[in-house]
């Protein structure tokens, strides 16, 4: 039983953030269409989202949501299945009142990507949506499916009339990570896309990007007069940014084996979170002044001239992983013995701008490290006079200012401090700002944030096709000289990663913070 929605209607829900009211960000009649509907991501993150934004009352009254998948589903089968998947990995509370509301707008098409009549069926469900839902015609299209998908369906949605806008009405296109696998294969992809898809309704999906801690960072610098002046080569001595996990590649060897750690987070998640570190003040924090920021920013890149100095590759081996023996990346499930794919990366790269030269950015990332943590360590450079005595001042480290992206959101600021007692003695000290103490609500999921832009037809978080196109033109010569080294060096599982990732900062007269 469907509910007429053809008239605006809008139902009162006790969660709705009076934020959320106050800046006016609820999308407008519109419907989201799910390619991939029944893999992990969509069943874990997606879902949840679209459910938990229906609850703080961010969606339209009349809102579609559309399973495209092989299984022979009815609807109904399909919103126990969607159900199911909320109700176990929802942010807010399982409301009954928001999932009827919900539900009556969940349809489900059966087909595969080849099946010309499913997309066919397609356009009939989302026309039938229109007409009894009142979504008008606006319809957006998340591709969480692989690559090698995408030019079949981009053609599909093209053939049955669903991938043009009108002047009434749009069509969006979400496009998940990865973006090819090097820049020929990226600019392919992009072309495939663009020729279905206008230009501005293609939205690239970084959900990094979407973490409430990253855009905090923006807040830190541009709304505080005292990090900014300081924000440059004159203070800061280098800048760390890691995400390490201390889980293995688990189910995912077909995807993982031959694309490896940096181009599964340092290509997208890592130098995205460096051009936010790095650029200078936008005009204002639309979509085209954030991309020309960060633009500038990855202009200005250097690779090292010494790539063997100055980068690192590993590959887990067994070890333990807290109290758990686990194996080594040779011996996972569907890997060849022989495989040279690194599971873990690090790169220095510098700056060649006026605020940033002469300051090294290293950037790591890696699997079955010491503890799962992704942050960007500021560290700046050692007062040029100390006027107290060597022995006072011996446990003295660097200043650092510490952006926790994850899992404990929030900012360290790291400095010195005397200790206690007769005898004057500095130590490093930390002042602490965590999310969970300083605010009552929770922050919302990264997928809520990015899904709701997308709705609303504001991208400010997405990277653009010229930023991805910088990136692979980054990171594409250390993977050909990375293929000439052979082996990447074992590290055990559980520790920090290989020895030649010390010995590259150590060259530099530095050492990576340990989270």
């Amino acid at each position: 039983m469907t509910t007429d929605f053809s008239e605006k209607t809008e139902w009162s829900n006790p969660l709705r953030d009076p934020r959320d009211l106050r800046l006016q960000r609820i999308a407008g009649p519109c419907s989201l269409v799910l390619f991939g509907v029944t893999g992990d991501l969509s069943k874990k993150k997606l879902l949840p989202a679209v459910y938990d934004l229906a609850n703080r009352g961010l969606l339209p009254a009349g809102f579609g949501l559309v399973g495209f998948g092989r299984r022979d589903w009815s609807h109904d089968d399909f919103a126990n299945f969607v159900k199911e998947n909320v109700q176990a990995h929802c942010r807010t509370p399982f409301n009954e009142s928001t999932w009827k509301h919900l539900s009556d707008g969940l349809r489900f098409v059966q087909g595969t990507f080849d099946d010309h009549d499913a997309f066919v069926r397609l356009s009939d469900t989302v026309a039938e949506l229109d007409r009894v839902r009142g979504t008008e015609g606006n319809h957006a299209f998340y591709m969480s499916i692989p690559p090698r998908a995408f030019p079949v369906v981009a053609q599909q949605l093209a053939d049955s009339g669903l991938a043009k806008s009108t002047e009434e009405a749009w069509r969006r296109v979400i496009i998940e990570k990865p973006f090819g696998r090097d820049l020929t294969s990226s600019r392919q992809l992009d072309t495939v896309v663009a020729e279905v898809f206008d230009p501005n309704s293609i939205f690239r999906i970084d959900h990094y990007l979407g973490k409430e801690t990253v855009q905090n960072l923006l807040a830190l610098r541009f709304a505080n007069m005292m990090f900014e002046p300081i924000w440059n080569s004159h203070y800061v001595s280098h800048v760390e940014i890691t995400m390490a996990e201390d889980i293995g590649i688990g189910g995912r060897a077909g995807y993982y084996d031959g694309i490896g750690a940096a181009r599964d987070v340092i290509q997208n998640h890592l130098l995205q979170l460096m051009a936010l570190t790095a650029m200078e003040e936008p005009a204002s924090f639309t979509a085209k002044d954030l991309a020309i920021e960060k633009l500038k920013v990855l202009s200005s890149v250097r690779l090292p001239d010494d790539l063997a100095a100055h980068t690192a590759r590993g590959q887990y081996a067994a070890g333990w992983q807290g109290s758990q023996k686990v194996v080594g990346y040779l011996d996972e499930k569907g890997i060849s013995p022989d495989s040279t794919t690194e599971t873990y990366a690090a790169v220095r790269l510098d700056i060649d701008n006026r605020r940033w030269a002469g300051v090294p950015f290293y950037l790591r990332t890696g699997k079955r490290l010491g503890k799962r943590v992704t942050e960007i360590a500021v560290n700046f450079r050692k007062a040029p006079h100390l006027p107290f005595e060597s022995s006072a001042t011996q446990d003295l480290g660097e200043n650092a200012i510490v952006i926790r992206v994850q899992p404990d959101e929030g900012i360290t600021l790291r400095f010195g401090s005397k200790v206690p007692g007769t005898a004057m003695e500095v130590r490093d000290v930390n002042m602490d700002f965590t999310y969970g103490n300083s605010f009552t609500e929770a922050s919302p999921e990264a997928y809520e944030r990015l899904i709701l832009d997308v709705l609303l037809g504001d991208p400010p978080l997405f990277p653009t096709s010229e930023e991805i196109d910088l990136s692979w033109k980054i990171l594409d010569p250390i993977e050909h000289f990375w293929e000439a080294q052979g082996q990447p060096q074992p590290y055990r599982a559980g520790t920090w990663g290989p020895a030649e990732a010390d010995q590259m900062l150590a060259r530099d007269g530095h050492s990576w913070r340990i989270p």
